[in-house]
């Protein structure tokens, strides 16, 4: 208690101090400042340091007394990263709405990424990329290439986060060749992105690659601050290789690091893996301890990755086998907290996640039942949606391509034989006796015998198959096979237009009658001649007659 009352009398010391500090400076030492002061002053070596609040801030009221929007753009900048968390999105808006103001699309462009990077921290990764694109948008047009790289760079980070690893790994490419000769730490993040892109698509070796690369380029830089994310990237690479051995080894030997370093997201993966790789090796006693840390940072952070999920399906397997049923409903139930949690944030790669655990049976034995079937309900009506369109979109498809038939006329050929011979290489006379043949072919309907082929047609027409093949080529612009096939759908097509019939035919029989060898065929050619089946033809030519005699 004695505890609580000092630090409420704390902060309102501090209050108390900073407001008389504050205009005190602002009033009297910094209103003459300059807008190079106050950037060179601001060093950024802590968040909530009350001279460099103070600083951002009266470069601000320097900013908006001038009217100066690029320099209100810059303090706002500034504000973002001193600021705690609640403030940070507040002013990330304000910078916005400056940068805006001015006709820099650099500044605009920065600002945009700027706000992107905040989303991402607060866990809004679709709005972060949603401004990462904006951004790139308007960074594209400028010549600074290193900010074009940046905005590649983030792109990249929120298209891994949510899944698309094969186009974040094309960005990550283009980020190592273009770091490597300009930024070091740049050049070493990109590397170590790129490996876990590789791991993601299955591509070990090459992270493996990717994982040595970056260590020995840290070691020419003299800078070992990646080098335990290599190693972590490494043991995790391990795993999926089944070296489980080697993945406990390398993880456990750079956990203290990243526990040291507060990176949360990186310790739950190295806990995982772990765990993962005794599980596999079915020492399950050993693996609980690294999965029950999992839960544990989820509890306390309110925040999972996916592939992190499968730890919960883990725990409820062993604690249904030992038959703790209230461990196992006590796990059941967080980890529909953590699908509802992911499926806000992954829908993406909620779809593709392998859930091997049956939920449903656990399911129905707790209160929440409800919002799986509400999950279930939303898919299939989300199905049926999709098919009710497909069908919408059949049905008037197959009317518009009904009515092109109706009013289709029949083809009709000219003889003109021209100088087309010459490009045929075959006399002039010999064309146009072909060609005559080739009408009294059609006119007689020969193509309706059945197995009609290139050398009986070249037989009829009185040539040898090269000529027959090449003239239909040349004057029907078809193959033989085409050729004849049209011609029999044709045929029928116009029979069923002109006599009634036919209409009550099966498909069978006027395969028949147009010369086809089977049914099969004789659909088959009739879709592809007019996009729509026999069946259907038929159906709408008798609602058509019906219509007609009702008039």
């Amino acid at each position: 208690m004695m505890k609580k009352y000092l630090i409420i009398l704390w902060v309102c010391l501090f209050h108390n101090a900073y407001a008389q500090q504050n205009n005190l400076l602002i009033s009297d030492s910094l209103s003459g400042k300059t807008y190079e002061f106050f950037s060179n002053n601001i060093r950024y070596e802590e968040k909530d340091s009350i001279n460099e609040r103070l600083y951002a801030q009266s470069w601000l009221a320097k900013g908006k007394r001038e009217k100066n929007f690029g320099q209100m753009t810059q303090s706002y900048k500034a504000l973002i990263y001193l600021s705690d968390n609640k403030l940070q999105l507040k002013y990330a808006d304000s910078m916005l709405t400056a940068a805006r103001s001015t006709a820099d699309i650099e500044l605009i462009g920065s600002a945009y990424m700027t706000k992107g990077i905040i989303q991402y921290d607060h866990k809004e990764h679709r709005k972060a990329l949603d401004n990462y694109l904006i951004a790139d948008e308007y960074i594209s047009k400028t010549d600074n290439h290193y900010l074009i790289y940046k905005v590649k760079y983030v792109i990249a980070q929120v298209k891994y986060h949510l899944g698309f690893y094969d186009e974040a790994t094309a960005l990550f490419q283009e980020c190592v060749k273009y770091f490597k000769k300009k930024n070091e730490r740049a050049y070493l993040n990109s590397l170590h992105s790129l490996g876990l892109c590789y791991n993601r698509i299955g591509k070990y070796q090459l992270c493996s690659q990717i994982n040595r690369t970056g260590i020995s380029e840290g070691l020419r830089f003299k800078n070992l601050e990646m080098q335990p994310y290599f190693i972590h990237s490494e043991g995790v690479n391990q795993y999926f290789q089944h070296n489980y051995t080697d993945a406990i080894k390398k993880l456990t030997k750079i956990l203290p690091i990243v526990i040291d370093n507060k990176d949360f997201i990186n310790e739950t993966t190295a806990y995982f893996y772990i765990g993962k790789s005794y599980w596999d090796q079915k020492l399950h006693i050993k693996a609980l301890p690294y999965l029950l840390k999992i839960d544990e940072a989820f509890q306390k952070q309110k925040y999972i990755r996916p592939h992190l999920r499968e730890a919960y399906e883990f725990l409820i397997d062993y604690y249904q086998q030992q038959n703790d049923k209230t461990l196992e409903l006590y796990y059941v139930k967080t980890l529909l907290e953590v699908d509802k949690l992911l499926l806000q944030d992954y829908k993406y790669l909620t779809g593709k996640i392998h859930k091997e655990y049956d939920t449903k049976k656990l399911l129905q034995r707790q209160r929440n039942i409800e919002q799986y079937w509400t999950v279930i309900i939303c898919l299939v009506m989300t199905v049926m949606t999709v098919l009710i369109a497909i069908l919408v979109y059949r049905h008037y498809k197959n009317k518009r391509l009904f009515k092109e038939l109706m009013n289709r006329k029949p083809e009709t050929s000219k003889l003109c034989v021209g100088s087309a011979s010459k490009e045929l290489d075959i006399n002039p006379d010999v064309v146009a006796t072909i060609l005559k043949k080739l009408e009294k072919f059609e006119h007689s309907k020969k193509y309706l015998e059945k197995e009609i082929n290139l050398l009986k047609l070249a037989s009829l027409l009185n040539t040898n198959t090269k000529y027959a093949y090449k003239i239909i080529a040349k004057y029907r612009n078809k193959g033989i096979i085409e050729y004849i096939t049209d011609l029999k759908i044709d045929h029928i097509i116009e029979l069923l237009k002109s006599e009634n019939k036919y209409r009550i035919y099966k498909n069978k029989s006027l395969a028949d009658e147009a010369g086809f060898g089977s049914t099969q065929n004789f659909t088959r050619a009739f879709k592809t001649r007019t996009g729509i089946s026999p069946s259907y033809f038929c159906t709408e030519l008798n609602k058509s007659l019906t219509a007609d005699i009702l008039k």
